[in-house]
């Protein structure tokens, strides 16, 4: 009996112990079991770090390297990021490619078709887009009478004139990067949600 309370007294002790010396306390920072879990070694995309002593002085990595080495050295491009095939161009999940055409091109968005199949479902995502970034100035409808519309004055009646005819790449281009009096809202609407407004304007407002 006395030796297992020995062995006890002992393994209180220690267990003790352990806890005292990992406390923080003045200048000492405590002990850390597995510091590599609090202290994460994050690679800077664009670059690499080459000089493998750099930062020792913060080091407390088992391969003796510096925190500030942040090297992938299975990459050999000096970059701890992989560059994209060349002569390629990247496509979102939907296969889309990035719209990059400038503001005044709009000969050149009129002749960009919808890339977004029209279906029933389109059409009601296309009216809830529309009722909640659009309504405001240009009415329910479509004719130039929202709310914000009747104060700022000399919104498109997207019903009337010229507007019929537009090219359903021109609305879009509008809608990215405004026009007149209408603001850009390629920042506030992703691409798929603005053809989607794109097909509700031309089938339910302008019945084309």
């Amino acid at each position: 009996m006395k030796i297992i309370s020995s062995i006890y007294s002992i393994a209180v002790v220690g267990i003790s112990l352990g806890f005292v010396s990992c406390k923080a306390e003045g200048d000492y920072p405590g002990t850390e079991y597995a510091p590599q879990m609090y202290h994460s070694v994050p690679y800077e995309g664009l670059s690499q770090i080459t000089n493998e002593e750099e930062g020792q002085w913060l080091s407390n990595r088992e391969d003796g390297k510096g925190e500030f080495f942040n090297s992938n050295t299975n990459n050999p491009n000096r970059m701890n990021m992989r560059e994209p095939v060349a002569n390629t161009v990247p496509r979102n999940k939907d296969g889309i490619l990035p719209y990059r055409l400038r503001v005044a091109d709009l000969e050149g968005a009129a002749a960009i078709q919808n890339p977004i199949p029209l279906t029933d479902e389109v059409l009601a995502d296309g009216k809830r887009l529309f009722v909640q970034y659009c309504s405001p100035c240009h009415g329910a409808g479509g004719e130039g009478d929202g709310s914000a519309g009747m104060v700022i004055g000399g919104v498109a009646n997207l019903k009337g004139g010229a507007y019929l005819n537009l090219p359903e790449g021109h609305i879009f281009h509008v809608i990215t990067h405004g026009k007149g009096r209408m603001g850009a809202h390629g920042s506030q609407i992703t691409a798929d949600r603005r053809w989607k407004i794109v097909h509700y304007v031309k089938q339910e407002i302008q019945k084309q």
